[in-house]
């Protein structure tokens, strides 16, 4: 499990395809201290695991299969190509982001930016079925970054970026057209898997209150418990 919060990011120093498949090497820009053979690294946020330590680099390879390279941006990185990590979180150390599994929803993309006092604006569009999983003051994980939801619509959502995590991750490279990892609150995934049975069996992304099928109403929810 991870938190969104980036620890430093990393430079790909070899990309080796196998067919579908892809090793990667990476070279950490910060400390990364006491590496373990096994470990999880989000990596752009996604959850990857160490196969080999190079402390000579130092340096680290990771695998990543033909199907996490075809539903996030992985693909598309190449030697030089600059990515976001954090270690996975250890037992007893502060949470200081939201509950981040590492398994990427869907890729976004960058429609727009706009500079707002000391912070970005960063307008993401992405494919409607997970609108149902984004809500405003929610949070949502941008290439494994913890960030909080200011607006949201039907298959887009707005960001403001700090100066700090501007100068820290990634971000500061994003330019209208970016593709960008997004993975959504799981939170937002248990109410809804929990729900899908009293709303017409709305399927994945789909909202209950666009489902025309929707029983939940205000009498059934005072009726189990969710009353104020």
């Amino acid at each position: 499990m991870f938190t969104g919060l980036v620890e430093g990011q990393g430079r790909v120093t070899a990309v080796e395809k196998r067919g579908g498949d892809i090793l990667f090497r990476f070279h950490p820009l910060f400390a990364f201290e006491k590496p373990e053979i096994g470990e999880s690294v989000a990596c752009n946020g996604v959850c990857l695991t160490v196969e080999t330590w190079l402390p000579a680099g130092p340096e680290f390879t990771v695998f990543a299969s033909a199907e996490t390279a075809s539903c996030t941006n992985l693909g598309a990185l190449r030697v030089g190509s600059l990515v976001n990590m954090e270690r996975a979180m250890q037992m007893g150390d502060r949470f200081g982001g939201h509950i981040v599994s590492g398994h990427v929803d869907c890729v976004a993309q960058v429609e727009s930016m706009a500079e707002v006092g000391g912070s970005r604006r960063i307008r993401m569009a992405f494919a409607p079925e997970w609108s149902g999983e984004v809500v405003p003051k929610g949070s949502v994980t941008l290439d494994g970054i913890s960030l909080t939801v200011n607006r949201c619509g039907e298959g887009w959502l707005e960001v403001n970026i700090i100066p700090e995590t501007w100068r820290v991750t990634t971000a500061a490279g994003w330019k209208p057209g970016a593709a960008v990892n997004m993975e959504t609150d799981i939170i937002a995934k248990y109410v809804k898997s929990v729900m899908r049975p009293f709303c017409g069996g709305a399927g994945q992304g789909a909202s209950a209150q666009n489902s025309p099928e929707s029983r939940v109403t205000m009498d059934f929810l005072l009726k189990n418990g969710f009353g104020l």
